[in-house]
C-alpha cells in the first residue's frame, strides 16, 4: 500500500533542448542559431528551438538537413560532456535540496518540503535561485516546476518552455489540468490516452473529475496513483539513491526495399549489437538482458528477449544469441522493413567486477579487446574493425532511417 504524504512541495527541473544546450554552453557563439546534434549517427538526435522553428524534427536524416537547411549547424554528439553538465546541474540543486532524484540525464526531482524556514526563502524563491545559478554558472537554459506532487511538478515544468518557472498550488490545480491534454500527463502513454479520449476524457481535468472507483474499475493500479497525484495527494516519493540500474540502449534501423533475406537481417542485428555495445562501454555499463525484433511491412513486430548468463558489453556473445533467435522470429515469405536490438537491465561494470560467477573470463577478455578497438576508432574513425557477421549490413546501402527509429538514449545517467 502506498504511503500517503500530505502537504508536500516537489521541484522538477528539466533541461531545455539539453544536448544542444550543452553545445551552446561549450561554445556561446552558437547561441540563437539553428543547431542540431547527431552528425555521427546520420540523424538528428537533438535540436535547438531555432532549428525546431524551421520544421526540423528529431530522427530526420542529417543529409536532408544539409540539403534543405544549409545554414543549420550540425554537430556530433558529445555524451561525456552531456553527462558532465548533467552532474553539475544536479550538484547545484543539491546546494539547496537534500533529497534529489536523478530521473534522467536532463531532469531531476527535489523535495522542497519544509525548506522555507531554514533557507529563509519561499519555495518559488528557492526555485528561482537554482534556476539562476544553473543559467549563470553552466550557461544552461532550464525550466522548473514546483507543485504538491511529482506528477503535478512535471506538468508545471512543461508549462513555460524554454527558461520557464511555474508554481502550481492546491487552490489553482484545476486551472492547469483543464488546459493539459490527457496525453501530456507523465505516465499516460499514447494508447491509454487514445482509449481515454474515446470515453470523453480529453484533458487531465476530465480525468480527475472521474471518481476513484471509476478509475479502479476501468484502469490498472498505476493510474489510480496518477489520479491521486493529480488531485494533490503525494504518493510517489523522491528516491535520492544513486542510480545503479539503468534503463536501456536501443539501436534500430528502417530500410527499403523491405526484404526477407535472413542473412541480411541477421547482419543488421549484428551491426546494431556492435553499436549498442560500443555505447554501453562508453558509459562503463554492462547488459543483463537483450531483446531482438523484426518489424514487417505491415508494422507487425516479431520479437524475443533473452536473459544473459553473463552480463557484458562485448558483442560476440550477444551476436551468437541473435543468430539463434532470428531463426525463431523470422517468417518465410514475410517482408521486413526494420530491425532492432535493445540492451536491458544495464548496470555499472564496476558493480560486477568482483562477482566471479557473474562475469566469465571469456566476457572479460572480449571487453578488453573491444576497449582497444574503441581507442582505434576514436583515432581512425568508426567501423575500422567490425565483426564478420556485420559485413553484409555495412556493404549494402539502404534507404534513410525514419524518424521512429531514433536511437533511444539512456534514460538514467
Amino acid at each position: 500500500m502506498e504511503k500517503v504524504v500530505k502537504n508536500k512541495t516537489i521541484l522538477h527541473i528539466d533541461g531545455d533542448a539539453f544536448f544542444v544546450g550543452v553545445e551552446v554552453a561549450k561554445n556561446p557563439k552558437l547561441k540563437g542559431k539553428a543547431v542540431v546534434t547527431g552528425e555521427e549517427k546520420g540523424i538528428v538526435t537533438a535540436l535547438s528551438y531555432e532549428a525546431k522553428a524551421l520544421g526540423i524534427k528529431r530522427g530526420m536524416s542529417t543529409f536532408h538537413v544539409k540539403k534543405y537547411f544549409p545554414k543549420v549547424i550540425i554537430l556530433p554528439g558529445d555524451y561525456k560532456s552531456y553527462a558532465k553538465y548533467s552532474s553539475l546541474m544536479f550538484d547545484i540543486v543539491r546546494r539547496y535540496v537534500d533529497d534529489v532524484e536523478e530521473y534522467s540525464i536532463d531532469e531531476c526531482f527535489g523535495d522542497l518540503t519544509g525548506l522555507e524556514h531554514p533557507l529563509k526563502m519561499t519555495y518559488r524563491q528557492i526555485a528561482e535561485r537554482i534556476k539562476k545559478e544553473v543559467n549563470v554558472e553552466l550557461g544552461l537554459s532550464v525550466s522548473l516546476g514546483v507543485a504538491p506532487t511529482k506528477v503535478l511538478a512535471k506538468v508545471a515544468s512543461k508549462w513555460v518552455k524554454p527558461n520557464g518557472l511555474t508554481v502550481i498550488e492546491k487552490d489553482n490545480v484545476k486551472e492547469f489540468l483543464a488546459k493539459t491534454p490527457i496525453g501530456k500527463i507523465w505516465g499516460i502513454g499514447p494508447r491509454t490516452a487514445e482509449a481515454l479520449e474515446k470515453r470523453g476524457i480529453k484533458t487531465a481535468l476530465d480525468f480527475v473529475n472521474k471518481d476513484i472507483a471509476w478509475i479502479g474499475n476501468n484502469l490498472s493500479k498505476p493510474y489510480e496513483v496518477i489520479w491521486q497525484e493529480l488531485n494533490g495527494i503525494s504518493l510517489l516519493e523522491i528516491d535520492p539513491r544513486p542510480k545503479t540500474v539503468y534503463s536501456s540502449i536501443q539501436k534500430t534501423r528502417t530500410f527499403h526495399p523491405a526484404t526477407n533475406d535472413k542473412l541480411f537481417l541477421f547482419s543488421q542485428l549484428s551491426k546494431h549489437i556492435e553499436e549498442a555495445c560500443t555505447k554501453a562501454r562508453h558509459f562503463d555499463l554492462v547488459a543483463r538482458k537483450v531483446s531482438f525484433f523484426l518489424k514487417t511491412s505491415n508494422f507487425e513486430y516479431h520479437t524475443c528477449s533473452v536473459n544473459l548468463k553473463t552480463s557484458t558489453n562485448a558483442p560476440e556473445m550477444i551476436v551468437t544469441l541473435a543468430e539463434e533467435k532470428i531463426k525463431e522470429i523470422h517468417r518465410r515469405g514475410v517482408l521486413y522493413r526494420t530491425t532492432g536490438v535493445v540492451l536491458h537491465d544495464l548496470v555499472s561494470s564496476d558493480t560486477t567486477q568482483g562477482d566471479l560467477f557473474g562475469r566469465s573470463a571469456q566476457a572479460n577478455k572480449f571487453e578488453v579487446v573491444h576497449k582497444q578497438i574503441d581507442t582505434l576508432e576514436k583515432k581512425f574513425g568508426k567501423k575500422v574493425l567490425y565483426l564478420a557477421s556485420t559485413q553484409k549490413a555495412i556493404k549494402r546501402k539502404t534507404g534513410a532511417t525514419e524518424a521512429e527509429d531514433l536511437d533511444r538514449d539512456l534514460l538514467f545517467l
